[in-house]
């Protein structure tokens, strides 16, 4: 199956999603691949879009030219589209997770009720590790997600998530945070607050931790993850309608990579996590690869001919050029020129295969060569976002 994408396919999936989750390898241009794809959306259609980061880098604001951006979502004003050169039909926004500001508000829709909920939000423990304790960042994305969903605001929502190890995190979070909840390490942790009654066992224990840690920290720790509990029902409610949404025929996938060996592997393993999962896979974008035109077998030939032929074409050159005694220094760089070609050729041609190989997992899959230099603006974002939407031969990124 050779590569393929044309701006009526990639529309048409657009057109069919409400939710595209961006996934891949890091260092292959994700997060830019993600605010391209969402960009180009706002102009091609009339739609309210949304790009938002779970990336804790700020690439994305530099990108769009918006400073700022936090879980409010922050609109990319109309001039900026008018001065890059286009009219949107549609509107783009753009937002970056806040963890402890999704997390407060998370605890205040599901507490028992808003008792509870300051006792939780003034506990010493959770105002330390609201922000960082392991799965929470990842859990809180994919509630802050669901949010937005629930609210039916925009009608796309584009994602970037962090690099493929920790977007599987992303992807299990909801069920990890549920397990974790119904454990049986969350009720050893309850046991001192719900009883100064400590068994036998467990006592040694809680008299060591009690001359390191201190009294007053074993009841932080023990109150937090008392109250906490208390909204077990409904994390694990969330966390299904989570699930839920994430396997809904209006959410797809977009998995970035470069067709390196490494980054392949990755793209590869998360390929394979989102098909396990029963997830949709609807875009591959391979970035930075080698112009078609490497792998073309005739210039391949001309190439060999270049080397075997150097010295003769060298000769003949230098005498048309007047370079007269610069003939051994010409056909070294034509002997370099047609083994550079060749090496090129071969990284090409393998490219091809493992893009092919590929693109078998995918709707729709669109092939970016590398651009020098760094993305700056909306109108680099718009030329990616072309460069996209283009059919075979025309598509171009910068990572």
């Amino acid at each position: 199956m050779s590569p393929r994408t044309t701006s009526t396919s990639l529309d048409r999936l657009l057109a069919s999603r409400e939710i595209v989750v961006a996934g891949g390898p890091g260092g292959v241009g994700k997060t830019t691949t993600a605010a391209a794809l969402a960009v180009m959306a706002s102009v091609r259609a009339n739609a309210k879009v949304l790009v938002i980061t779970v990336d804790p880098a700020r690439r994305l604001a530099d990108a769009l030219g918006v400073g700022g951006i936090g879980n409010a979502a922050t609109r990319v004003p109309r001039e900026a589209f008018v001065a890059a050169g286009v009219q949107p039909r549609g509107s783009l926004f753009a937002a970056m997770l806040d963890t402890k500001q999704s997390w407060d508000a998370f605890v205040r829709r599901q507490a028992p009720d808003k008792a509870t909920a300051e006792r939780i939000l003034s506990n010493p423990i959770y105002q330390n590790i609201s922000g960082r304790f392991a799965q929470g960042h990842e859990y809180i994305a994919m509630e802050r997600l669901y949010e937005i969903h629930a609210e039916g605001e925009y009608d796309l929502v584009v994602v970037d998530t962090p690099p493929t190890r920790e977007a599987l995190d992303f992807l299990d979070a909801p069920r990890r945070m549920a397990e974790f909840f119904a454990s049986r390490l969350l009720r050893w942790l309850v046991a001192p607050a719900r009883s100064r009654l400590v068994s036998l066992a467990s006592r040694p224990f809680y008299q060591v931790a009690d001359r390191i840690l201190g009294t007053q920290f074993l009841e932080d720790v023990g109150e937090f993850f008392l109250l906490f509990q208390s909204m077990y029902e409904g994390f694990v409610a969330r966390a299904r309608a989570v699930g839920a949404l994430l396997r809904d025929e209006g959410t797809t996938f977009m998995v970035v990579t470069t067709l390196e060996a490494v980054p392949a592997h990755e793209a590869a393993r998360f390929v394979a996590a989102l098909a396990e999962r029963r997830l949709h896979l609807g875009l591959l974008v391979a970035n930075k690869v080698l112009p078609a035109s490497l792998s073309d077998p005739e210039a391949a030939v001309v190439a060999d001919a270049l080397q075997a032929r150097a010295a003769e074409t060298a000769a003949r050159l230098a005498e048309a050029l007047g370079l007269g005694g610069d003939v051994a220094r010409l056909t070294r760089v034509l002997e370099e020129i047609g083994r550079s070609f060749s090496n090129f050729e071969l990284v090409a041609s393998r490219q091809a295969e493992l893009l092919a190989e590929m693109a078998k997992a995918h709707e729709v899959t669109a092939t970016v060569p590398h651009l020098p230099g760094e993305v700056s603006g909306l109108g680099d974002l718009l030329e990616i976002g072309r460069r996209l939407f283009s059919a075979p031969g025309g598509r171009s990124s910068r990572g």
